[in-house]
């Protein structure tokens, strides 16, 4: 049975690739993804690497998407961006709440709030970004510390709530290799998707795309998408390379 949300898969290529090797990685993911229509295919390269790898992706199926950016339109934020420049660019999508900018740049649930509202305003697709470390996982804590940071992230939404996605990705499977069992993933899953319904609704909440982001790759990715509330991965690692990137968008095909 195909699921009705539509899968989304998106690489997020983190500080990774100079423009020259983006191009490649493109031109490869072009080949084999170009013509995609069953999965929804984004790739989130550098800054530096968003205007060449756009222009590879024009009239194909591929969109893209930013690691990153700022809440105000524009002002004194020396090395920020923009949404507005970010859709020069023919962005679509925008990665917000990263656990390593969480983590290693400070940023807080009320700062991705604020980011969350700028990119909708901005005609962006903000993909709002939920997770737990090794430790709270081990003192019981993955729902109080998921609820909070959906409730405090997405606070004040409204109506705009049904453009986002969500990515939950358990931090202590980021990069590690580690990865959520399809049945843990599923249950955070679910659980993420009874908080939004208690946010919007029960049609908001069954229209929101929950992607799983921690260590996806082709031969985890089959079983981590036949999940009912999985509709999708944040890839890592194994978007920086084209035929396991396509491996798995492949797997979310038959979804």
């Amino acid at each position: 049975m195909s699921k009705k949300r539509k899968i989304i898969i998106a690489g997020n290529w983190k500080m990774n690739k100079s423009i020259h090797e983006a191009e490649e990685l493109t031109k490869g993911i072009k080949q084999l993804l170009g013509e995609t229509s069953e999965v929804d295919v984004v790739v989130c390269p550098t800054f530096t690497a968003l205007k060449s790898v756009g222009d590879i992706i024009t009239n194909t199926n591929i969109k893209l998407g930013a690691q990153n950016m700022h809440w105000e339109a524009e002002g004194a934020y020396t090395g920020e961006i923009s949404s507005s420049m970010l859709r020069d660019l023919y962005c679509h999508y925008v990665i917000l709440g990263h656990s390593e900018r969480r983590t290693y740049f400070g940023e807080t649930d009320e700062v991705v709030n604020k980011k969350v509202k700028a990119a909708i305003a901005g005609n962006l697709i903000p993909i709002v970004c939920v997770g737990e470390s090794l430790e709270q996982r081990e003192s019981d804590q993955t729902k109080a510390i998921i609820k909070d940071q959906i409730e405090k992230s997405l606070a004040g939404l409204g109506e705009d709530l049904k453009k986002v996605i969500i990515a939950y990705e358990p931090i202590w499977a980021i990069g590690t290799g580690l990865t959520a069992s399809p049945e843990q993933a599923q249950d955070v899953h679910a659980y993420i998707r009874g908080i939004l319904e208690e946010m919007g609704g029960t049609d908001v909440a069954q229209a929101i795309r929950i992607q799983y982001g921690g260590s996806m790759k082709p031969t985890n990715a089959d079983e981590l998408l036949s999940q009912p509330d999985i509709d999708g991965g944040l890839i890592g690692g194994a978007a920086l390379d084209a035929n396991s990137f396509a491996g798995i968008v492949n797997a979310g095909i038959e979804k």
